[in-house]
């Protein structure tokens, strides 16, 4: 439900910025996703499936003296009584889970100034960081992952520097699994002929743990050329981390290797092969590389069997397909994961298979589906066969 306790600051801020000046030419947006999704895995739990439907109103003020405002309201529901299935609150506790529970709530609710290469942003706010690998929004769940924060981006020439200061992360579980924090998110990038490089620092801190904090600082480098009619990918990146707590600390390494090309070149149309490994690192069996603010949903199978990362870490080697096809467009892809550090009879971590369609039916609706299958590996992990779906419908006016 609503928790006016604490979006009032928000509304009234906002409510008292939006005087008619400002809102006479304001823009609504109004979004809607309707969705069913499923869930079965091979242990005790019940199969489970959902209907769900996501409500996003969007109201922007026009600029004024390089000032603007934003609110968002985001509402999802369950329909017909398809609604079998562990919400992450405590119903139906006996199934599988589905991360979509019935919501009613203030998404954003921000102040924005923006004048030439500058922008400061204050208040309820999606933050997305590069691939979103580090942090990101997860718009695919019904309550997408906003941050109270304040946010500065200078922008000159090709270089772009970007602070945000999270007082609150609004993750996608309703409000009682919200977390406050103190974290800094520091990110800093340029493009060259050949790419873009991006330097980050991520300081993370759970205010309701002692003395702990997560730091992770990293580099990556990401582009495409085009050769001889035949164009090519590449990524690289490389981060470490340092994670502490009053119990303990711990040190871990990430990198990722990606390079892909358009077939297009090579006489098949609109298909992209894509291939690499993405490893986050573990100490010695104990830690695994964590990524708490990232959009995790879109790296390591759609399954979602490794929201968290093992204490032996993983390494996940893959090969993906995509291209166009009647209006649409479609994916393919193959994981195969394994244990950065194997112990403890922990080696195989199982593998995955990930399709998905989408198609616009026009600039107002469109249509999607997609299917993950992930097969266990060492039964010593404690993972178990999985196979999701999902179809659905979306609107935008």
């Amino acid at each position: 439900m609503l928790n006016h306790k604490k979006n009032l600051p928000i509304i009234f801020i906002l409510g008292s910025l939006t005087a008619p000046s400002i809102s006479q030419a304001a823009q609504t947006d109004l979004n809607f996703r309707l969705r069913f999704e499923s869930a079965e895995q091979d242990n005790a739990l019940k199969d489970a499936s959902s209907l769900t439907l996501r409500t996003r109103l969007t109201h922007k003020t026009d600029e004024v003296n390089g000032f603007s405002a934003l609110i968002e309201v985001e509402d999802s529901r369950s329909l017909l009584g398809v609604d079998d299935y562990n919400n992450t609150l405590g119903k139906n506790t006996n199934y599988s889970v589905i991360a979509d529970p019935e919501i009613t709530e203030v998404d954003q609710g921000f102040i924005k100034y923006a004048k030439d290469a500058l922008s400061i942003k204050v208040g309820r706010q999606v933050i997305a960081l590069d691939g979103q690998r580090f942090v990101g929004h997860v718009g695919f769940r019904q309550d997408r992952q906003t941050f109270d924060a304040a946010t500065v981006n200078y922008t000159f020439n090709d270089i772009n520097l970007h602070y945000s200061y999270i007082s609150k992360r609004n993750r996608i579980f309703a409000d009682n699994k919200d977390i406050d924090s103190s974290d800094h998110l520091i990110n800093a990038s340029f493009k060259t002929s050949v790419g873009k490089v991006v330097l980050y620092s991520y300081l993370l801190s759970n205010d309701a743990v002692d003395d702990d904090s997560l730091d992770t600082y990293g580099v990556s480098f990401n582009g495409n050329k085009t050769l001889s009619d035949i164009k090519f990918y590449y990524k690289a990146e490389y981060a470490t981390q340092s994670a502490s707590t009053s119990m303990s600390d711990f040190d871990a390494d990430y990198y990722a290797f990606e390079g892909g090309i358009d077939l297009g070149g090579l006489g098949i149309e609109t298909v992209t092969l894509k291939a690499g490994i993405e490893s986050l690192g573990s100490d010695n069996g104990d830690y695994g590389f964590a990524t708490p603010l990232a959009t995790m949903h879109k790296f390591n199978g759609w399954a979602d069997t490794f929201l968290a990362t093992p204490a032996q870490g993983l390494d996940d080697t893959y090969i993906s397909l995509n291209g166009k096809a009647f209006d649409g467009k479609w994916l393919v892809a193959y994981h195969s994961f394994n244990a950065n550090d194997s112990v403890n009879g922990v080696d195989d971590l199982g593998s995955e298979l990930n399709v998905q369609y989408v198609k616009p039916i026009n600039k107002t609706y469109a249509v999607g589906a997609k299917y993950a299958d992930y097969s266990a590996g060492d039964s010593a992990a404690g993972k178990v066969d999985t196979q999701k779906l999902w179809v659905w419908v979306s609107a935008k006016f």
